[in-house]
């Protein structure tokens, strides 16, 4: 292992003997950084390299180690390095005052060699594996999100095939013409993109109506009426209750997009901001992706004539702030129309617009291939350099800490 892989010890100690003994006792293992103060002791656990563990000495003059590691903790950069107390203190107290400053272990003096190597090597090791653990977790995470939202996609689908036999992109429009709102609204971004993955599910509800009902070109009779009616809460019951916030989200699209800002929606006649915000933005997804689809009862309005249809509706079917949203989005969620157009055929796994900001364009036919001279390399761009850590007021920084401690 080269030095430069070595796990990262940083010494803190106003003995210059001491941080000699640590060095030497360490180095073969480690790459050992000093600092004989606790300003500059700060300032390399901010630094790069990045420590893996600090020995820290407690009895120094001005800042005391339990006030810089304080400091430390209550960083979001330095708070999950471990800390390991060097002193000369034997008493109890001064023990569980370290523990509760927030260090890993307790080393008395006069330092044995030997049992620092011990000392370090453990901690080091136990810190890799709780990295390795948050890794693993962060990755399975990342993993079953993917999957949730591919099964939600899949479910969708499955709604389009029994509502009608020509099915088309409509999953992947309703998706970003959600988020494409939302943004326009305001929202956060991650609010924005769990209205991407919940939109599509929102119909749901229809796997409940029979099929013969959904792809009638005639006008409903009052009983194929109320069937339809009642997909609403037959997606919410379909999605069921969850403590999961992607799938409580979903079953309050599926309930409440029927909902009207006047109150004369269905199923359950909600007013105004009785809706759910998220039930009055996929109130107005619906009602455009609807107007301009083709349905068994209709075709498809122009772009231009649906939205001049939901800015009409404001005040009366849609909330007239996301009205003004939506006229905000418009114009790329046209792009995502063209985009993803159920001419272009199944495009379900495609991304799309990862950053939220533009679609992304249609591919173009590759050129027939064509002898080329040789191309010259391109210049390397210069690395930039790493920018310089922070400037810390190590007195602030242990100030506030103690007051945190005092407060406790």
């Amino acid at each position: 292992m080269s030095a430069q892989d070595r796990p990262v010890v940083l010494c803190i100690d106003d003995s210059p003997d001491l941080l000699a003994l640590m060095e030497k006792a360490l180095g073969s293992d480690y790459q050992v950084i000093t600092a004989d103060d606790p300003g500059a002791g700060i300032q390399m656990a901010f630094g790069e390299p990045r420590p893996d563990l600090i020995l820290l000495d407690i009895e120094m003059p001005q800042v005391n180690g339990f006030e810089v590691c304080r400091a430390l903790k209550g960083e979001t950069l330095t708070a999950e390095i471990p800390v390991i107390f060097l002193t000369s203190k034997h008493e109890a107290q001064a023990q569980v005052e370290g523990f509760q400053a927030g260090a890993v272990d307790y080393i008395t003096k006069p330092i044995n060699a030997t049992v620092l190597r011990a000392r370090v090597r453990t901690h080091v090791a136990l810190a890799n594996q709780r990295l390795e653990l948050e890794r693993m977790v962060q990755a399975r995470t990342v993993q079953l999100d993917h999957t949730r939202s591919e099964v939600i996609r899949r479910l969708a689908r499955a709604m389009e095939f029994h509502e009608s036999s020509a099915v088309g992109n409509r999953v992947m429009r309703l998706g970003h013409y959600a988020k494409l709102i939302s943004q326009a609204a305001g929202a956060k971004p991650e609010v924005a993109e769990m209205m991407h993955k919940a939109a599509p599910l929102h119909d749901v509800g229809k796997l409940g109506v029979p099929a013969e009902i959904l792809r009638k070109t005639e006008k409903l009779t009052v009983p194929d009426w109320e069937r339809v009616r009642r997909h609403p809460q037959l997606g919410a019951e379909i999605i069921g209750e969850h403590d999961d916030p992607l799938l409580k989200l979903a079953r309050q699209l599926a309930l409440t997009h029927h909902e009207r800002w006047d109150g004369s929606g269905y199923p359950q006649g909600l007013k105004d901001e009785a809706i759910p915000w998220a039930g009055r933005v996929m109130a107005i997804v619906d009602a455009f992706e609807s107007m301009t689809s083709t349905q068994f009862y209709r075709d498809p309005i122009p772009v231009e004539r649906a939205a001049e249809e939901i800015i009409k509706g404001a005040g009366t079917q849609f909330e007239p702030k996301l009205v003004e949203a939506f006229k905000k989005a418009l114009p790329v969620m046209k792009k995502v129309r063209e985009t993803y157009s159920d001419q272009l055929g199944d495009l379900i796994n495609l991304d799309f617009a990862k950053t939220g900001a533009q679609p992304v364009a249609k591919p173009k036919p590759a050129p027939e291939a064509k002898a080329a001279p040789e191309a010259k390399p391109a210049p390397q761009p210069k690395p930039e350099p790493k920018p310089a850590p922070p400037k810390l007021d190590v007195a602030a920084l242990a100030k506030a800490a103690a007051a945190k401690a005092a407060k406790k």
